[in-house]
């Protein structure tokens, strides 16, 4: 091993090499999907509405020369407003298997953040817990699906050799759009759990059905660990590029007594039709992704977005409203070639919604952990 170089990310060309060390990472491991070169540029742009209550730095490590690590380190305001703690976030960690590797990144990760006056550290956040999050620490054995992450065994033992803490798990399950799925439901459901119905995304109203999933989300979500509320920028950004992806019926919002309550959003896996890409869409694997979003037969999607009002949760009438949920947005999967969907990410501490899938049938397949540690001279 050569002597470690840590740089800051400063220009496009250092974007350009942080962006691409995961392909060293990877090379030989079956499962990973490389992600397309301008979404991570896209994300990690000053135009990305998070960057309006957050900070970040990025960083590259060098052995001889050679790229063998990066990781972040981000400051959201929103997040210290609402939990009162001085907590930074860490992430987009990808490095080769060296306890020197990691040990320099973070202590260029905490220093940062230290010098900002954060005294906790968390993660990892690719760049918040409304995006990608959580370190793979049970399911390598699968591909990851579309904005779900995916990295080798050995991150965690580096985590731990340098004081990392298991903060909270956050599960993935897989559930089959079947009869027999929908017969359990309709079981479960019966005919006395009250009126309320669920219909497709209004793409003739798409802001206003945004503006209402945004109303429910943030409420819905509130009391979750580690929660930080969408602005609305954010929101807006998300659900207009999901709405090009995804067909209206399987953006489905609930209604009780009139009222707005509930939503699900099941998008089809794109890591089928971007795997054997490398990142790229230039030249032409434009022209093939375009023709494949629109003609490949997804046989996976995935929930990345569910919930229901506060008001309804814990009661007989939320339960009913996400089984109607589910229910419906599997019918029309079965319209579809999907048949497995990912639901993610669920905290473990869910238990009401973990107990209603997994007495659906759903399996738990992959398990993602979020660290924290104090951060050192804090």
């Amino acid at each position: 091993m050569q002597p470690l170089e840590i740089r800051p990310v400063r220009n496009r060309k250092e974007l350009d090499t942080f962006i691409k060390v995961p392909w060293r990472i990877y090379q030989r491991d079956p499962c990973w999907v490389p992600p397309l070169v301008l979404e991570r540029k896209l994300q990690l742009s000053p135009s990305n509405p998070y960057f309006k209550h957050a900070e970040a730095s990025f960083w590259v490590a060098y052995a001889g020369g050679t790229p063998v690590g990066r990781i972040s380190a981000q400051i959201d305001q929103l997040f210290l407003e609402r939990h009162h703690e001085a907590t930074g976030f860490w992430g987009m960690l990808e490095a080769i298997d060296n306890k020197d590797v990691f040990e320099a990144l973070f202590e260029t990760a905490q220093g940062w953040l230290h010098k900002r006056g954060m005294k906790r550290l968390l993660g990892p956040f690719n760049l918040s817990i409304n995006q990608e999050c959580g370190l793979l620490v049970e399911g390598f054995d699968k591909p990851p699906v579309f904005m779900m992450g995916h990295n080798p065994p050995y991150y965690e033992t580096r985590l731990k050799e340098l004081g990392h803490e298991k903060a909270v798990d956050m599960y993935a399950y897989f559930i089959q759009g079947t009869d027999q799925t929908l017969e359990k439901i309709g079981k479960i459901l019966g005919s006395r759990l009250g009126h309320f119905s669920t219909r497709p995304l209004n793409m003739a109203n798409l802001e206003g059905e945004l503006d209402s999933i945004f109303t429910i989300f943030n409420d819905a979500w509130s009391r979750n660990w580690g929660f930080v509320p969408f602005t609305r920028d954010e929101y807006l950004h998300l659900g207009k590029s999901m709405s090009k992806i995804a067909s209206p019926e399987l953006i489905r919002i609930a209604s009780i007594n009139g009222e707005d309550a509930g939503f699900i959003v099941l998008l089809p896996n794109l890591n089928e039709i971007i795997r054997d890409m490398d990142g790229r869409l230039l030249p032409f694997n434009w022209l093939k992704f375009l023709w494949r979003l629109k003609f490949h037969r997804f046989s996976t999607g995935r929930v990345p977005l569910m919930g229901v009002l506060r008001k309804y949760q814990d009661s007989l009438a939320g339960a009913a409203i996400c089984l109607s949920l589910i229910r419906d947005v599997l019918t029309e999967t079965l319209k579809t070639s999907i048949r497995d969907v990912e639901l993610s990410w669920i905290l473990e501490e869910n238990i009401p919604m973990r107990r209603i899938i997994e007495g659906l049938g759903a399996s738990r397949y992959k398990t993602y952990r979020i660290f924290e540690s104090d951060i050192k001279g804090a």
